[in-house]
């Protein structure tokens, strides 16, 4: 389970994707998430799903790559559906028995919402499987410069962003490790009740916090000795510069999002 996470990992391929500007990308994935809660029509979902369908195969990443990791979140998702079902009102009723009472609207807006979340998991996740942490925090950088007017960290916000990218296959990797160093001295992680659950987690979670303090201090250290300052007067190994697959990506963007508007 602890190695389906893949969220912030950099899947390296040679694809259209890969190339084009970070800017475009975040944008993109700003604009699919903001479609997924305004659009709420079959046909509006269809039309997303066949939109990031093009969109995977553009990136070279295997969906079986992007499907693993819905597994860490499967039972999360389950759940937030099962209550949608459960709760929900509608006049058209299949089952009722006690609290809990089934209807045929209940049971489209939890299927709306599995799609919705599903699509929010993987479009979001093409986001850093195409995209270096270093060109997220350039692209976010630079997005975010007009708020340096109001004083806004722009620079030390995107900076936190991608450490914390860097460092979640960093953590994953070492909470597998410590996982199986504590089942090799008699450790269980999957039998008894939710209670003991927790409390063996304990073993678990103590050396990972204290390894990732270590690994944040030891950042700390590197980063002052290499006399890191902020953004003010930093220069740029590779300055972000706009394409003309950059501009045709904009163009495409903001036709598909006519045709949506039009057609939805």
């Amino acid at each position: 389970m602890i190695r389906d996470i893949t969220i912030g990992q950099y899947y390296p391929v040679n694809s259209v994707l890969h190339k084009l500007d970070p800017r475009i990308k975040i944008i993109a994935t700003m604009m699919f998430v903001v479609e997924l809660f305004v659009f709420d029509s079959f046909l509006g979902y269809v039309l997303m799903a066949a939109g990031l369908g093009a969109v995977i195969l553009a990136s070279h990443v295997p969906l079986r790559h992007i499907l693993k990791g819905l597994r860490p979140v499967l039972f999360l998702l389950i759940f937030t559906i099962l209550l949608n079902t459960i709760h929900a009102t509608g006049d058209n009723v299949l089952v009722e028995w006690g609290f809990v009472r089934i209807t045929v609207e209940g049971l489209i807006n939890a299927a709306f919402l599995a799609i919705r979340l599903i699509m929010l998991i993987i479009g979001s996740s093409l986001l850093t499987f195409t995209t270096t942490p270093s060109e997220l925090t350039d692209g976010i950088e630079k997005l975010g410069t007009p708020l340096k007017v109001f004083k806004v960290p722009v620079h030390e916000m995107a900076m936190m962003m991608s450490i914390a990218l860097r460092f979640i296959p960093i953590l994953v990797e070492e909470t597998d490790k410590i996982m199986k160093a504590q089942q090799a001295r008699g450790a269980n992680f999957d039998t008894g009740s939710i209670v003991q659950k927790a409390k063996s987690l304990v073993p678990l979670l103590v050396p990972l916090f204290v390894s990732a303090f270590r690994r944040a201090n030891d950042l700390a250290m590197a980063m002052e000795a290499r006399c890191y300052r902020g953004g003010k007067g930093r220069t740029k190994m590779k300055p972000l510069r706009f394409g003309g697959k950059d501009y045709l990506t904009m163009v495409g963007l903001a036709m598909y999002l006519a045709m949506l508007i039009v057609v939805v």
